[in-house]
């Protein structure tokens, strides 16, 4: 049975969707002033990880993520760079699609913009106002009454009155209370701004997710996600606002990724410390790289970024891809890509392991331990192409077969090993770990001039000039190649970062 640990209730639980099979999840996306950093990928691939994970078990899944594409972030951004909001938040969802889409995180089935889901918002504040929940300041703004809804701070664990003693708060003489908050703001000379019942505005942050995930996923739905940054305020008040404004319940499952830690602070644009996903990928040979180091951690806890972390996710992976080089991939067995030759001697292949990785799946989606899953499932099909070497035999080609399948199989359900194999060894990265510049297109050998020397290897050996094969395999070694010599004079090459 799956098990997620809810924020809510601060313990594991079983999943229960309101409607099985189908299930709503809702998770609060970018504000998009700037490029998507390493934090932003460590929630979305979360998140895509979940979405995977959902759908493999057959749960229909409608995914929502929303975008912020109206604050005063992008509206100083904006000015700064002498453009639209518009225009620059077209350019920013642009390269985000682009920066997810390079690390295997998959759209969401519904991606609205808050500015295209105004009549939503508007309607919700209303309610609120209606139900008592909300009132509308002199100045043009119109708050949401904290005190008013009783069960304020369940989710974070605060309470009223310690966040009044000791929480920082925007001085505001509109406010009746130092802890309301914003749903609609009278916008400032020269800044955009819509029509509403209040004047001329813009909606506050909280109330756009609010409004967003109940049109589209209705009042009461399964699983609401985001940050662990989001609980409080974010999240907390999305409760209170959706609550109030539907007389019901919202949400019964709450998750929240950890944060990326730089220097064991948290990797935060206020800090400074921050790097983007498009200034990171360069320095890796692929961005399966950063996708697995995102993964070597519990989504829940924090993960430490630096250089060499990056260095054991190449290595951990490319473990993986070198029990599959020279495996090639079999076709599906009927009904659908499970394992490629199940059948016969390779019926059950790695069925430990497959155990171990479901198991840790189910486990609050527990990716150190699928990760392991997978890697002992290399080894074993490590060990099997060993005794194949020793004497080959058609049982045990199935089986190399077979596991090769399932580890790609496995793999792909968490985003991972979509390089054909050989392909794998030949990628190099842009940029060096240790260097800040890039590598000069002249130090990077061709594949073309590897293959060449290679040969030109090969024709030394055959005529008994070992010291010219061995200034060869250095030269190479020097310039990143590494060579591994195979039975029957076939010689297999790699990069190696």
């Amino acid at each position: 049975m799956l098990k997620i640990f809810n924020s809510l209730s601060g313990r594991k639980e079983p999943f229960a969707p309101l409607n099985p099979p189908r299930v709503g999840m809702y998770v609060c996306g970018v504000t998009v002033y700037d490029y998507c950093h390493v934090g932003h990928a460590r929630c979305y691939v979360a998140f895509d990880l979940i979405r995977r994970w959902l759908r493999h078990r057959g749960y229909e899944l409608r995914y929502v993520r929303n975008i912020t594409d109206i604050d005063d972030k992008i509206i100083r951004r904006a000015a700064e760079r002498g453009e639209s909001t518009e225009a620059l938040t077209r350019g920013f969802i642009r390269a985000m699609h682009e920066d997810f889409a390079a690390l295997a995180i998959e759209p969401p089935d519904e991606e609205p913009c808050a500015t295209a889901h105004l009549p939503a918002i508007i309607a919700m504040i209303e309610r609120l106002l209606e139900r008592g929940f909300a009132y509308a300041a002199p100045g043009g703004d119109v708050f949401y009454a904290v005190e008013k809804f009783a069960a304020y701070g369940r989710l974070s664990g605060k309470k009223l009155a310690d966040l009044r003693s000791g929480a920082r708060v925007e001085i505001n003489e509109d406010k009746r209370d130092p802890l309301d908050f914003v749903l609609w703001k009278q916008a400032k000379p020269g800044e955009p701004a819509w029509p509403s019942p209040w004047g001329e505005g813009r909606p506050g942050w909280h109330i756009e997710c609010s409004a967003m995930s109940t049109q589209l996923l209705g009042n009461h739905f399964d699983l609401h996600g985001g940050g662990m940054d989001l609980k409080f305020p974010h999240h907390e008040n999305e409760i209170a606002q959706s609550c109030a404004a539907t007389g019901g319940p919202f949400v019964d499952l709450w998750v929240h990724n950890g944060f990326v830690n730089v220097d064991d602070q948290k990797m935060s644009k206020s800090l400074g410390n921050f790097f983007t996903i498009r200034e990171v990928l360069p320095y890796l040979r692929h961005p399966e790289v950063l996708r697995t180091l995102l993964l070597a951690s519990h989504y829940r806890g924090p993960i430490n970024y630096s250089p060499a972390q990056l260095q054991l996710a190449d290595a951990a992976l490319t473990r993986l891809y070198t029990a599959l080089r020279g495996v090639p991939p079999a076709p599906a067995t009927p009904g659908g890509p499970e394992l490629s030759g199940a059948a016969g001697a390779g019926a059950g292949a790695g069925a430990a392991q497959v155990a171990q990785f479901e198991a840790a799946m189910d486990d609050d989606f527990n990716t150190p331990e699928a990760l392991a899953a997978l890697q002992g499932l290399a080894r074993e099909l490590n060990a099997e192409r060993a005794r194949q070497l020793e004497g080959a035999d058609s049982a045990g080609a199935a089986r190399v077969r077979a596991l090769a399948a399932q580890l790609r199989r496995l793999g792909g359900l968490l985003g991972l090993l979509s390089v054909p194999a050989e392909e794998w060894f030949r990628l190099a990265p842009q940029r060096s770990l240790e260097s800040t510049t890039p590598a000069e297109g002249s130090e990077l050998l061709s594949e073309a001039e590897i293959e060449a020397l290679i040969e030109a290897r090969r024709a030394a050996r055959a005529t008994r000039d070992f010291a010219g094969a061995d200034r060869i395999r250095s030269q190479l070694r020097a310039a990143g190649v590494e060579l591994e010599d195979q039975p029957a004079g076939r010689t297999l090459w790699k990069r190696v970062t």
